[in-house]
């Protein structure tokens, strides 16, 4: 391969491009190893992973003693009316009784408290939490959230979707400097898994302000699409002012339901399987945050203006919500270039994935939940086992010709490591095979899996004429492994790893001058 200008000039045999040696001309010796094109990621949040690494860490799957065990260990850590803030609990593995504010009682009621679940849609609070953000029996539900209540009427501390907001916004928040060494490490820890472009699924204006300096300062290497929150008007007006040669604030992050693990927020055409406990009456169909006649008329407007929408969809009541939306657009405005993306589709109608090609939309899936997770336990027991045949259905999407892509989600997901992905993609089986199959009929080829990281997210960003692919005329992006994942046992792909990174044609990562530095904490 022949680079200039970070373009490739020659592809091909070595006699093919030899003819372009000059006397300045640097040469690269990759040693027999396979060189393939930088990785795309279309959902991640890697300012969130950054903060997160500060915080309070549970593991997920860890049951409730090993919880709470953790969770006091980083309460001794804090003065008294300091923010206890983590993540990553899940209710699959606590036992018969559920996480409740009692229990965070127990180990301080003068720190406030506040851990996200494996998810990220629903928030456990202790009782000074909940009094700081005036969160008492008489709070009603905010729009798109929930308040969860014992028998007696009392907030039990579990908050679900936009009800977290109102404990969360009390946290004081991180300072210019904190986001912008929080992103910086959350960069660096995606291009050691040889990731070159992605898509920031939830931009905030202190995000956008930490990628502006970043790029300023010399520090941004990947190409990214930041997605504005739609809650942020100010910032999707002001979005010009933040705009890199690297970083393009031209997408648009929807909400349109929750998740179908126990809060049930996840928006279904056919109800949850029954539940003993009371208090989820009027979700026994999830929740659908925006009615559909101004979801309708919100993405025609945002398709006008040029931006691309990215929706947060995974229930198929969801999904199917945002397909009609972006059917909606394409009817007003005509076929415009932005491949529309409706994020997670966890579960979908057949129909739905086939009129998702017709209206040129792009499905996005999560890795790392489609292989069995304590996650996936949760959420069977909401949605049932003849769903889960289904569950985030690759196969039927490539089948049926929709643009299709994955994306992390990481930090919410446990980790961003797309060989990870590539190989459940396949196997639908733990990372190195062995025990259940989830979804065994989605399973899609290797060939397949690897193009939704290259190829097809090139496409669905509108990209495919300069990167995607290693050929003569694109941008030189490109990762050196150290194997060959077309000639190893597929069950060994999760452990790839990534030498080198280079984007048109500068190294940007270099695995023994960074060994022990990129996936460290804080």
């Amino acid at each position: 391969m022949a680079i200039q200008d970070g373009a490739i000039i020659a592809i091909g045999t070595r006699a093919e491009v030899e003819q372009f040696l000059g006397e300045s001309t640097e040469i690269l010796d990759a040693g027999g190893r396979l060189v393939v094109p930088g990785l795309y990621d279309m959902h991640v949040h890697p300012l969130g992973a950054g903060l997160n690494a500060r915080n309070c860490a549970l593991a997920q799957g860890s049951g409730r003693d090993e919880v709470l065990a953790t969770i006091r260990e980083c309460s001794a850590d804090k003065g008294d009316d300091e923010w206890v803030v983590g993540n990553g609990h899940d209710n699959a593995s606590f036992g018969q009784t559920p996480p409740n504010r009692y229990m965070l009682d127990e180990i301080s009621e003068e720190q406030p408290m506040l851990f996200f679940d494996i998810s990220g849609h629903s928030t456990w609070a202790n009782s000074r939490a909940l009094e700081i953000a005036g969160i008492d029996r008489d709070t009603p539900d905010p729009e798109g959230g929930v308040i969860e209540r014992g028998a007696d009427g009392l907030p039990t501390g579990i908050l679900r979707e936009s009800a977290s907001r109102l404990v969360y916004s009390q946290i004081p928040g991180p300072t210019l400097e904190e986001n912008r060494e929080a992103l910086a490490w959350g960069l660096d820890h995606l291009l050691t898994y040889g990731i070159t472009s992605f898509d920031d699924a939830g931009l905030s204006r202190a995000g956008a302000l930490a990628y502006a300096q970043l790029a300023d300062e010399g520090r941004l290497h990947q190409r990214v699409r930041g997605c504005m929150m739609v809650r942020d008007p100010g910032l999707i007006a002001d979005r010009a002012l933040f705009r890199r040669p690297r970083f393009d604030p031209s997408c648009v992050k929807i909400m349109l339901d929750g998740v179908p693990t126990d809060g049930r927020t996840a928006a279904m055409v056919d109800p949850y399987m029954p539940h003993d406990n009371a208090g989820y009456e009027g979700r026994e169909r999830g929740l659908l945050m925006i009615p559909e006649d101004e979801l309708n008329e919100l993405v025609t407007d945002l398709d006008a203006r040029g931006l691309t929408v990215k929706f947060h969809a995974a229930g198929d009541a969801a999904v199917r919500a945002g397909v009609n939306a972006i059917a909606a657009a394409r009817e007003a405005n005509g076929f415009t270039p932005h491949m529309h993306n409706v994020g997670h589709t966890s579960l979908a109608q057949m129909s739905d994935i086939e009129r998702a090609r017709e209206v040129g939309a792009t499905l996005e899936f999560s890795p790392y939940i489609w292989f069995p997770s304590p996650i996936t336990v949760d959420i069977e027991r909401a949605v049932g086992e003849e769903r889960m045949a289904r569950w985030v259905p690759v196969g039927d999407a490539l089948t049926l010709g929709a643009n299709s892509v994955p994306g992390s989600d990481w930090p919410v997901t446990p980790s961003a490591n797309p060989w990870l992905a590539i190989e459940t993609l396949v196997t639908r089986q733990v990372p190195g095979g062995g025990g259940p199959i989830l979804g065994e009929d989605e399973r899609i080829s290797l060939e397949d899996a690897f193009d939704l990281f290259t190829h097809d997210a090139a496409r669905s960003r509108g990209e495919l004429s300069v990167l995607g692919t290693l050929e003569t005329g694109k941008l030189a992006d490109f990762l050196i492994l150290d194997q060959n994942i077309f000639e190893i046992p597929l069950t060994q792909i999760h452990r790839t790893n990534v030498l080198e990174v280079y984007i048109e044609g500068e190294k940007v990562l270099d695995a023994g001058e960074n060994a022990g530095n990129s996936r460290s904490q804080f």
